[in-house]
């Protein structure tokens, strides 16, 4: 997440037309331009972080191809066509987070870094009401599993939750630090991963609770599975539990050696639960079987070695796996990783079968319900669409002037709609020639 100061800076900064861009002069200068000898020490200075290969490329395609606020993995200024349908500005920061409604797939809840949260209309963009009340970012928000409830968190661990047709707050709870959210896939129960290592699950709106005590270490990341018996749980000690939600208590757990050797950041099941995909900052993907809680198998990016792990206080500069999930109609899963790869693994071989490039990091990936494609969000602000059987690029979509955070695939996979650091939300009518 931002920083205060950083998303400070950010809202501060002039249009693109008033910007001096004194530090993108100098590289330019440096590099090409001038005459002189460089002292070795400055050309050093200047160029530490300068990807001449990124650099290359953004400049073929895009002219204005300026730096506004340098970003880890992100690459130019991102102005140029704006695909999408509708745009929703109301967020006066980042916006951190969207969920569609299940039944419908009208309504979209957004969140963002002006601790604000809002419910509006897909097809025009027409605000329905603000989840008011928040005084931290809000960083997750969704529908209850009918579209009645909508459900909103931030950062300082305030959960929210309203009622959809009447507009009206119907419960909250203060939990600690908050690091994912999520409703139970059949009923209105809310669950939801803590900074102290706790999973709690609430009843709404009467708010029966109960909490999974997991390490004393953030619960990173966490899954129903589709029974909506068992819910899996990452944590920042890489350690992962499956837990029964009625009794409480831990399933299985794996550490050590069948665990991982860094915080994990996303989990993933398959569509009948029996198979669950863990992703962590140590750059590796584990298949787990939910039913004895082995690991059955390990994804790593061919192009990168393991990563060692990161001792404390230390900042880590390596790969890591930021989204994954499984193909529902092929025995594939898809791996996002930061460096920009997206990995699309044989299931049944546990063989890589593609390798599909992007100029930066992906944040999230998505597959389309019922067919081989697979959708990914990325720092360099661009949605696309991949076909994963034969690691072809599919189309793509763009409109965005900074890098997405989140998005949303309706149902039926005619829209997208995308949250991104430029303030806004978008909405993409996706277009396909192949169906």
């Amino acid at each position: 997440m931002e920083s205060e100061s950083e998303s400070g800076a950010a809202a501060d900064t002039p249009p693109l037309e008033t910007l001096s861009f004194h530090g993108d002069e100098e590289i330019i200068e440096v590099v090409e331009l001038d005459p002189g000898p460089p002292d070795p020490d400055d050309l050093a200075q200047e160029m530490e972080d300068v990807d001449f290969e990124e650099e290359e490329e953004e400049e073929e395609g895009n002219e204005e191809g300026w730096v506004l606020e340098p970003q880890e993995g992100v690459v130019g200024s991102m102005e140029g066509p704006d695909d999408s349908e509708v745009t929703f500005a109301l967020h006066s920061a980042s916006v951190f987070c969207v969920s569609l409604d299940p039944k419908t797939n009208t309504l979209a809840v957004t969140g963002g870094e002006d601790d604000k949260a809002f419910v509006w209309r897909l097809s025009d963009g027409e605000l329905l009401f603000e989840c008011a009340g928040h005084k931290d970012s809000v960083t997750c928000a969704g529908f209850s599993h009918d579209s009645t409830l909508v459900a909103t968190g931030d950062m300082s661990g305030l959960l929210k939750v309203w009622q959809v047709d009447t507009k009206e707050e119907v419960w909250s709870f203060e939990a600690g630090d908050l690091e994912w959210m999520e409703w139970h896939p059949r009923a209105p129960v809310l669950l939801a991963g803590t900074a102290d290592g706790n999973t709690w699950m609430w009843k709404v709106p009467n708010g029966d609770c109960k909490t999974f005590q997991g390490p004393n270490c953030p619960a990173t990341c966490g899954r129903v599975l589709p029974d909506g018996k068992r819910a899996v749980v990452g944590y920042e000690d890489g350690t992962i539990r499956i837990w029964d939600l009625k009794q409480g208590s831990p399933i299985h757990v794996l550490k050590g050696t069948e665990g991982h050797q860094g915080p994990l950041t996303c989990v993933a099941t398959n569509q009948d639960g029996s198979l669950i995909l863990t992703g962590s900052v140590d750059c590796q993907a584990k298949l787990v079987s939910a039913t004895t809680g082995k690991v059955v198998g390990v994804f790593r990016p061919e192009t990168v070695a393991s990563q060692p792990s990161v001792g404390e206080g230390e900042e880590s500069e390596s790969n890591s796996v930021e989204s994954l999930g499984f193909c529902s109609v092929m025995p594939l899963a898809a791996v996002g990783y930061l460096d920009g790869t997206l990995a699309i693994y044989d299931l049944s071989t546990q063989t890589l079968r593609h390798q599909c490039q992007h100029q930066s990091g992906i944040v999230q990936l998505l597959w389309e319900a019922g067919t081989a494609v697979v959708y990914t969000c990325s720092l360099d602000g661009i949605v696309r669409l991949w076909d994963a059987r034969t690691g072809r690029l599919l189309t793509d979509y763009r409109g965005h002037t900074a890098e997405i955070l989140d998005f949303a695939l309706s149902k039926d996979a005619s829209l997208v709609v995308t949250t991104s650091g430029d303030h806004k939300a978008k909405v993409f009518c996706v277009q396909r020639p192949d169906r």
